[in-house]
């Protein structure tokens, strides 16, 4: 199976958050507010393009708005290889976070 990185399981999980509303501007600023720190855009760039380079997302644009010039937005969602990947991480991190109390500090 293949892996994904932090960012990338937490701009998967935040397509899955914002549904039909997550483009671009809308992940990063979610992404910022969630993690209390501002994300650049390239941030979130970079690693959209790999993700829907490997078949993890897809896009579609939206439909034009006044409010962006005309413009439309990169709406993204994610594949069935998205979730399992999304699933196959939270496995791994339960069994991780499980031992964690074995620990003694």
């Amino acid at each position: 199976m293949d892996t994904i990185g932090r960012r990338e399981e937490q701009i998967l999980l935040t397509i899955g958050h914002l549904e039909d509303d997550a483009y671009l501007v809308a992940i990063r600023r979610f992404l910022s507010k969630i993690l209390d720190r501002p994300i650049s855009i390239g941030a979130v760039h970079i690693p959209l393009r790999r993700l829907e380079r490997e078949g993890y997302i897809e896009s579609q644009l939206g439909k034009p708005t006044p409010a962006r010039g005309g413009r439309r937005k990169k709406i993204y969602s994610l594949t069935a290889k998205a979730v399992s990947a999304l699933e196959e991480n939270k496995r791994v991190q339960d069994i991780l976070w499980s031992n964690l109390a074995k620990i003694e500090p």
